[in-house]
């Protein structure tokens, strides 16, 4: 029970996150401290879903982070929240729909992209070199909003077909895992950072426990932009 009940914990409230991003934005001075640093991190992940036989979907995420200072200088722990991210598979083999004219529709040439929509909060601790490089390593738990199947068929000289089916039922709220990477920061340690990290997930995420486990898998590639950072640093300097 330990599981569902941190994740309660980590994500609570957060159906209004995409709210907070922008607040954040017009608010984020007021975040910052000599202890705390809050940005804003979006990029690119590359996901799998494993137990399926599809391939690598593409998909852009965004959220806001937290970096919080420990007494050593070199020790924080990372975390906040990914308010956009899209895990899954594409070009997944159709499948029957019980529907006679989307049976027909979709019988041949056609592939379904599979996209499960997350809010998650990764949980790491990163440690930085004096060159500026920094790994970091932790766990990252998830909460489940959507999840769709979307069947594609290109049909020569013809606009391509697509039909969208909502398979939230078939998925269980809930996400966890391991995550890991690596990054560097720009201005001498005080400006953005890249980063890049792999997200393995260890929670089965399908319901149906007659059919062969699945974990997510997704590879971030992302950019973290410290709001209002530059106005704690100048107050401090001019007290």
């Amino acid at each position: 029970m330990r599981f569902p009940l941190l994740l309660l914990v980590l994500l609570m409230n957060v159906s209004v996150a995409k709210s907070q991003v922008i607040i954040s934005l017009i608010f984020g001075d007021k975040l910052n401290s000599d202890k705390l640093e809050f940005g804003l991190e979006g990029g690119e992940n590359f996901s799998s879903i494993k137990g399926l036989d599809g391939s690598t979907l593409a998909k852009f995420n965004l959220g806001f982070y937290f970096d919080i200072s420990l007494k050593n200088p070199s020790w924080k722990v990372h975390t906040g929240v990914i308010v956009k991210s899209s895990v899954g598979t594409a070009k997944l083999p159709s499948y029957l729909l019980n529907d006679a004219a989307l049976d027909s529709a979709f019988a041949e040439g056609s592939s379904v992209e599979r996209k499960i929509n997350y809010f998650y909060v990764p949980v790491m601790m990163k440690y930085s070199f004096k060159n500026r490089i920094f790994l970091e390593g932790g766990i990252q738990l998830g909460l489940r909003s959507k999840a769709i199947d979307t069947f594609e068929r290109s049909v020569i000289d013809k606009q391509d077909l697509t039909y969208t089916k909502d398979i939230r039922d078939d998925y269980h709220r809930l996400d966890g895992g391991f995550a890991a990477g690596l990054g560097y920061r720009f201005m001498k340690g005080n400006g953005m950072n890249v980063a890049a990290y792999y997200y393995y997930g260890v929670v089965d995420i399908r319901i149906d426990d007659a059919s062969p486990n699945q974990y997510n898998r997704s590879f971030y590639i992302t950019l973290g932009i410290p709001i209002g950072k530059g106005k704690v640093k100048n107050a401090d300097a001019n007290p």
